[in-house]
This record gives structure tokens, C-alpha cells and sequence, in this order.
């Protein structure tokens, strides 16, 4: 049984009132090390983590440095197994036990949380048969009810969301950027939700979210607007990302209050709910906590990297709702941006094409360390 120090009980004040305005804390990451060491059972023990998100750069820094992994590559190297399959045995193992972990936070919430969630391989996000196969395998392999499969919102991912989604797989959709894009996202879902309910599936049993991506907008724009160096532009430094999410927010309202989600509501299936994904702010100026603090809100799911979790810990300002009242000021600060000749079509577009080749690098950057590794421990087995 962990003991709770009263530092933590103290920090985990702040949380807790995050948690109480409906926001679920996620951590954005895992790795052997942190599910072996009990820190993954301290953080839901004290710091209200209720689910964990991985995706290819976090898996590249834990497998890439071998640190707990280094029984397991030694027998997969002895039955001489590729690197791919190498990579999918551990990667799914951490996650079925990291899975297990918050199985009964999973319990306790009906499904909502105690969520875990592995990503499709990134080179297949241009290719919907085949996200669609790695899903499901995906699923099988980790075989658990609280894993989710992350799919790529990318052109390809969406019917693919809609087909994993109605053959009863839960799915964390990735890399959104953009509002007319997190629209698509949503009816993907919902006809997901159509499909299953025609095969007379239990939609009860069937969760989403969707990460919608929110420092990298800050970032770009930013540039763009350092770049034209006006009082006027520099003054519009740290708004794109808050407003761009606000909106999203907004969309979501929309589309969870209309008429289409009614029907699917009587039928006992779930909203699909906003995740704010890359909330670690990437310029120091701004506060650690800025993109917790400010995008607080109903029904939400903060997926945080240990760092923002430990910063909002410490001096978040969780004040209420801070993104319900926000959506004209949102408009505005979107529409003056574009009055700057940054184009908001151009800079999301820009985003989408870079999260995906970013990925597909972490992804190769683990295929290279894990041959490697298994060349090594083959030759020490000979």
C-alpha cells in the first residue's frame, strides 16, 4: 500500500479541483521503468491521474534506452524475431500493464477512465485498410476492455475511425489541429456509433476522445508573428492555441447537442470528449501551466507530460470554466491573426503533415535501437 506523504496531499489539492470542474488528468507517458517502480500507481494514488497516452517519440525514449528492457530483448532476440514484432511485443506489454494498473480506476468509472492508449504505427496514416487491421490487432494483442487504439485524423484515419469504432474497438483519435477537421472527426465517430448500433452492439461499452493538439499551434504562429514583429502582432503572441481550442470546444457542444447525438444518447453511447493534447508550453515565457489553467472545462480529458502535471501541482490556478465564455474573444483573436496574412488553413495543414513525419522518425529512430539491441543480444546468446 503507498503511503501518502502530506507534501503530496497538500499538491494534490489542485488537482483535485481541476478533477472537480470535470477535466480528466491523463499522463502523457510510459515506460518500464515507471509501471515497474510503482511511480505509475504513485501518480494515481496521489496526484489524480486516471489515464495514460503514449505515442511514438515516448515509446522511442523509453525502449531506446533499453533501461527494463533488457531481459525481454534477450529472448526475443534468441527466437530470432523481426524488429517490428519485437517492437509490438513490448510496446503492448507495458500497456497491457500499465492497463491493469487503472483497471480499477476503469471499473470505478463506468469505462470513462483508467484508459490507456497505443497508436497505430505512423506509417500507416496515409493508409486506412491497413490502420484499420493494425487496430484490430493492436486491440487483440494488448487484450484489454480499457486499452484505447489511436488513429491518426488524417484523410485516411477517418473512415477507419469509423470502422474500428463500429466493430466495438475504443479509440483515441490523434493529431487534430484543425476545427473543420475535429468536425469530421466527430461524425466519423458518430457513424462509427451507427455502424455498431446496426450489429446490435453494446455502445455503452464503446469510448473516444479526441486529442486536439494545442502548444505546436502556438508555436508556428508565433514564429510567423515574431517574424512580422508589429506591436500589433507580437501583441497576438499566445492566443492562436487557447482560441483554436475554445472553438473546438464550441464545435463540440454543437455536434453533442444535436439531434443526431440524441439518438445515439438513447441508445446509452458516450460523447466523445475533447482531449487537450501537447499541453507542455514550449515558450518559457509563458506560464508552465497556461494550457491547463486556461482550457478548463466540462467533460474534458488534460493529457500532461510529468512536468506540466507537477507544475500544475504546485501553482496551477484552477479558477472554474475558463473556456465556455471565451468563444467570441476566440473568434476575434483567430480573425486578427488572419488580418496579418498568417493563414489558419495553411499553418493546420502545416501541423497535421509535420505530427505524422514526426512520429514516423521516433517510430523508425525505435525500429534502428531495437535491431540493434537485437543484434547484440543474439551475439551474446551464441
Amino acid at each position: 500500500m503507498i503511503t501518502v506523504s502530506t507534501e503530496a496531499t497538500a499538491t494534490a489539492g489542485i488537482l483535485e479541483r481541476l478533477a472537480d470542474e470535470g477535466v480528466s488528468i491523463w499522463l502523457d507517458d510510459l515506460s518500464r521503468r515507471r509501471i515497474e517502480s510503482g511511480n505509475l500507481a504513485e501518480l494515481i494514488e496521489t496526484k489524480n491521474v486516471v489515464g495514460v497516452t503514449t505515442n511514438p517519440s515516448i515509446f522511442q525514449a523509453a525502449i531506446g534506452s533499453g533501461e527494463g528492457y533488457e531481459e525481454q530483448l534477450a529472448d526475443l532476440a534468441v527466437r530470432g524475431v523481426t524488429v517490428d514484432e519485437a517492437v509490438r511485443m513490448m510496446t503492448t506489454a507495458d500497456v497491457r500493464a500499465a492497463a491493469d494498473i487503472l483497471r480499477p480506476v476503469y471499473d470505478a468509472t463506468d469505462g470513462r477512465d483508467g484508459r490507456v492508449s497505443i497508436e497505430v504505427d505512423p506509417r500507416l496514416a496515409h493508409h486506412t485498410a491497413a490502420t484499420i487491421a493494425e487496430a484490430r490487432q493492436l486491440a487483440w494483442l494488448v487484450d484489454r476492455p480499457n486499452v484505447m487504439i489511436k488513429i491518426p485524423a488524417t484523410k485516411a484515419g477517418l473512415p477507419a475511425i469509423t470502422e474500428v469504432i463500429g466493430q466495438g474497438i475504443s479509440v483515441n483519435v490523434t493529431l487534430i489541429f484543425s476545427l473543420e477537421r475535429y468536425r469530421e472527426v466527430m461524425d466519423a465517430y458518430l457513424a462509427g456509433l451507427e455502424k455498431a448500433a446496426a450489429k446490435g452492439l453494446d455502445l455503452s461499452v464503446i469510448h473516444s476522445v479526441a486529442s486536439f493538439f494545442v502548444s505546436r499551434v502556438d508555436s508556428e504562429i508565433d514564429k510567423r508573428l515574431t517574424g512580422i514583429g508589429t506591436e500589433q502582432a507580437l501583441a497576438l503572441k499566445g492566443k492562436a492555441a487557447l482560441a483554436n481550442a475554445r472553438l473546438a470546444y464550441e464545435a463540440y457542444e454543437e455536434v453533442f447537442g444535436g439531434d443526431r447525438w440524441t439518438a445515439l444518447a438513447g441508445a446509452k453511447a458516450n460523447k466523445q470528449r475533447p482531449l487537450w493534447a501537447s499541453t507542455g508550453v514550449k515558450d518559457p515565457a509563458y506560464k508552465s501551466t497556461l494550457y491547463v489553467d486556461e482550457l478548463v472545462a466540462p467533460g474534458t480529458v488534460n493529457t500532461m507530460p510529468e512536468a506540466t502535471l507537477n507544475a500544475t501541482a504546485d501553482h496551477g490556478e484552477i479558477t472554474g470554466d475558463t473556456v465556455t465564455g471565451g468563444y467570441a474573444q476566440a473568434r476575434a483573436d483567430l480573425a486578427a491573426v488572419e488580418a496579418l496574412g498568417i493563414s489558419y488553413d495553411e499553418v493546420v495543414t502545416q501541423l497535421e503533415e509535420e505530427g505524422v513525419a514526426k512520429f514516423e522518425v521516433a517510430w523508425q529512430d525505435l525500429l534502428d535501437a531495437v535491431k540493434k539491441s537485437l543484434g547484440s543480444k543474439g551475439a551474446d546468446a551464441e
